[in-house]
């Protein structure tokens, strides 16, 4: 008897599995916010560092709950809780501006090993993905090459965070079209003149006469992806070389990102925040 409740309980938890794959039922999760959390996002995510003690609580306070409705899985097993933090930071950062958002077209996120390739295999020729979702099989998924989500955020000055790029497709894909305008941000009458500043901005691309990553010349929906992780990296930047496209996205986000920005830059005479003893100036001060 106790070997066949034993099976059976396994079965229960299976289809429970199952349920929650398929985004048939909710993920029970009961998560509570740790103190060495709000250390870890201080050291690695700078968009935190940039808030205020109030702002960090809210920070905080979303991030319990993006973790309490999404399940975010390494293999087989549960991710460690700082990549799910760096999860969590993605998901948050895009939509700040948005206090009432929730990723309803999210369940679960799968941090894999390595890039990968349409069937999910790292290690292969064709395994070039670090991030995907979708529609089909892939709606209510997200998958993320781990190091590179780790990368985006040790990195901050490369305007590339695979993080921020994929769940800025989720945001994209809310209105229930992909197209690269995010309805649920801005009115539709503003599409009209974005679009033809994408067109403008993709050809520019193509033509070696941008600093935009040349992926964002792919179609609209990615060069949105990508004019975003440069917009929440590199703002300054942004606003010199692309004004116009500084001003769409500050109006679609509703972020202030370069007084944050502004607030945490060190002065041009002080001591190097990276720790090498020289001043700003002469080590990690950007050209921009």
């Amino acid at each position: 008897m106790a070997v066949a409740e034993q099976q059976q309980g396994i079965w229960a938890r299976f289809k429970l599995a199952l349920k929650r794959f398929f985004g048939l039922a909710p993920p029970a999760l009961n998560i509570q916010w740790r103190p060495e959390w709000s250390a870890f996002l201080a050291k690695e995510v700078l968009f935190y560092q940039r808030l205020d003690e109030a702002q960090r609580k809210l920070f905080e306070q979303r991030a319990l709950l993006f973790l309490g409705t999404t399940e975010i899985f390494a293999g087989e097993q549960h991710a460690a809780d700082e990549d799910k933090l760096l999860v969590a930071a993605s998901a948050i950062i895009p939509v700040w501006g948005f206090p009432r958002w929730h990723y309803f077209n999210l369940k679960t996120v799968y941090l894999m090993p390595a890039a990968f390739n349409d069937d999910f295999q790292c290690g292969q020729s064709d395994s070039l993905y670090t991030g995907m979702v979708g529609t089909g099989p892939m709606a209510g998924k997200m998958a993320l090459s781990l190091p590179a989500l780790r990368q985006g955020f040790d990195n901050n000055r490369d305007k590339t965070n695979v993080g921020i790029h994929e769940f800025v497709h989720l945001i994209d894909m809310a209105d229930g079209n992909t197209d690269g305008f995010p309805e649920y941000m801005s009115d539709y009458a503003f599409a009209i003149p974005w679009f033809e500043l994408v067109v403008k901005k993709i050809d520019d691309i193509d033509s070696n006469r941008s600093n935009i990553d040349q992926y964002g010349a792919t179609n609209p929906v990615e060069f949105f992806a990508v004019a975003s992780e440069y917009f929440f990296e590199r703002p300054k930047m942004l606003q010199k070389k692309h004004p116009q496209l500084f001003e769409r996205l500050q109006n679609f986000y509703r972020q202030d990102v370069l007084t944050l920005a502004q607030d945490l830059e060190p002065r041009k005479k002080a001591p190097c925040p990276c720790g090498s003893g020289k001043r700003y100036k002469h080590c990690c001060m950007p050209e921009d």
